[in-house]
């Protein structure tokens, strides 16, 4: 039985550990891939510890295949990366996770079934094994500590291959920004700064006065560094009618009202 699936086959050859394969299982549900097969495993199948370390990943476990020989396991693909970060005799074409995924995608719109082959958790593929495959995969690991495990490499082998369905560079995100408010119009930004401006002169903010006016551009400067949004000033103008006092921000200002008489003044300086 082979999956009519269009993404890539990952194949495990002879895995050790039911928790690789289980996290390998999790990383390709994580990214949009579901045909699993194995070759060989270690312990049988199936196996406990893969269905808990899968969390959650249960139509990938469930549809998992095992087969008793790489060869039967590729044979109803017609390409097949060999992944692997050591130096091999077999002579073949060695290709980085960015062109090998954009080249499955190509295969997929083609309707090509491909495959990535993963060897064992100790050593790896063997020869014999890397020559089934077309192209080989290798990662861009430093090259004194180039051994990932099997599951750390289909997740990242699997990112690659689910970006490179994207046209945008960080498409497919599950949410994006929230929308925002439109941007408040200049109307509503002078509204902001005659409030402001009102309610700080009515509390001798502006001291000495005759530095005011420099200090009323400084402010205003601040604020439209900002690029405000229209409900970010209302939530400013009720910030402001909160301080004053008010129990609702009154909907225009216009023009400074007279200083009252008495007050609490707090000393400022708004040069900066």
């Amino acid at each position: 039985m082979t999956s009519s699936d269009p993404s890539p086959a990952i194949i495990l050859c002879e895995p050790q550990m039911g928790e690789n394969i289980g996290a390998a299982a999790r990383a390709m549900a994580n990214f949009g891939l579901s045909d699993l097969r194995l070759v060989r495993p270690r312990d049988g199948w199936p196996n406990e510890k893969a269905v808990a370390a899968a969390s959650r990943a249960d139509h990938v476990i469930r549809a998992v295949q095992v087969f008793d020989s790489v060869e039967a396991a590729v044979a109803d693909l017609s390409f097949v990366y060999a992944t692997t970060a050591r130096d091999r005799d077999v002579t073949k074409e060695v290709r980085g996770p960015v062109h090998a995924a954009a080249h499955l995608r190509a295969l997929e719109g083609q309707g090509v079934r491909a495959g990535l082959l993963f060897g064992r958790e100790r050593w790896g593929l063997n020869n014999d094994e890397i020559a089934l495959a077309d192209e080989i995969l290798t990662l861009p690991v430093v090259p004194e500590f180039a051994s990932l495990n099997i599951a750390q490499a289909v997740l990242v082998i699997a990112y690659e291959w689910r970006k490179a369905g994207f046209e945008a560079v960080d498409g497919g995100l599950p949410f994006g920004m929230p929308e925002r408010s439109p941007p408040a119009t200049k109307d509503e930004i002078l509204h902001l700064f005659e409030h402001l401006e009102t309610s700080l002169d009515e509390r001798n903010f502006f001291r000495p006065v005759e530095k005011k006016e420099h200090m009323v551009r400084n402010l205003r400067a601040i604020f439209q560094r900002m690029s405000l949004t229209a409900q970010e000033v209302r939530t400013l103008r009720g910030v402001i009618a909160t301080l004053e006092g008010r129990p609702n921000r009154p909907t225009k200002v216009k023009g400074p009202k007279p200083r009252r008489k008495s007050g609490p003044a707090a000393p400022a300086d708004a040069e900066g």
